[in-house]
């Protein structure tokens, strides 16, 4: 399984060293070419709006190609990159899964805070780190909840796309990273 990391700013690292720990071959993700053979990609938490800028015009159309037709996994700002519509402000979206998103909804850096709560992914809570998050404000009716945050879903999956407002590969729980692999594996669409 070869999975594609997007490593032009935030923590990709941790993610490549989560998905390298659950046996998944990593290749970070810089250049239009990086998407060839991938059977799967994660878009890493960082500021949304510097990703539209880094990106550049030909990584954007691959990344958006990609997106639409093979498993993707967001967290944070990558939730916010697949999100249908994002507020706070208005940007483009990807519109690769079902949801609206807020960016920056709970608050500032010094906000940030690790939660535990029950998910879909078992019965021991999941460890959810937030860093300057956004708030999932609708889900589309094809969207599946798999983890709240009282009331506000935080992991989300549409198809073979998931997000998460929070940050898994700051925590010790390989729980979601697992969950997508498995959805990589079943390539579902």
């Amino acid at each position: 399984m070869l999975i594609g990391v997007l490593a032009l700013q935030g923590d990709f690292d941790a993610h490549r060293r989560r998905l390298e720990e659950l046996g998944a071959e990593v290749v970070l993700v810089r250049n239009p070419s990086d998407f060839d053979g991938l059977d799967g990609l994660v878009i890493p938490g960082g500021e949304s709006s510097a990703f539209l800028k880094l990106l550049g015009e030909d990584t954007f159309q691959k990344l958006n190609e990609f997106v639409h037709s093979k498993p993707t996994f967001g967290t944070c700002a990558g939730a916010i990159m697949l999100a249908r519509e994002v507020e706070n402000p208005r940007q483009a979206g990807l519109n690769a899964i079902d949801i609206s998103i807020r960016r920056n909804a709970y608050g500032r850096q010094i906000d940030s805070t690790i939660v535990e709560a029950a998910s879909a992914l078992g019965s021991e809570p999941l460890e959810m780190v937030f860093i300057r998050a956004p708030r999932i404000e609708s889900v589309g009716k094809d969207v599946e909840v798999l983890a709240r945050r009282g009331d506000d879903p935080v992991l989300v999956r549409q198809g073979s796309v998931m997000a998460a407002t929070f940050h898994p590969e700051l925590s010790r729980d390989q729980r979601v990273h697992q969950e997508f692999l498995k959805l990589v594996r079943n390539g579902a669409r």
